[in-house]
């Protein structure tokens, strides 16, 4: 019997500081981010996670956001 080893990615966005440019989201090959509805302290729409079960920890969006509010870490 073979378990399952597929690690888990969490990630964690600074959602008051974004300035809702969307290149995370653009560039998230699993579709996990995605532009709020929902307006932040600085009066930006802001991304936000839709499914971070489906985040491969690539990394594209930690390194798309030009003012690096995405962290990516791995659970095991």
């Amino acid at each position: 019997m073979k378990l399952s080893t597929k690690k888990k990615f969490l990630l964690k966005i600074d959602f008051e500081h974004c300035k809702g440019c969307s290149l995370c989201e653009i560039y998230c090959p699993n579709g996990v981010l995605k532009l709020s509805n929902n307006i932040n302290k600085l009066g930006y729409r802001y991304i936000e996670i839709t499914d971070e079960e489906k985040c491969n920890g690539c990394g594209r969006c930690y390194l798309m956001c030009p003012d690096y509010l995405i962290e990516i870490y791995k659970e095991e």
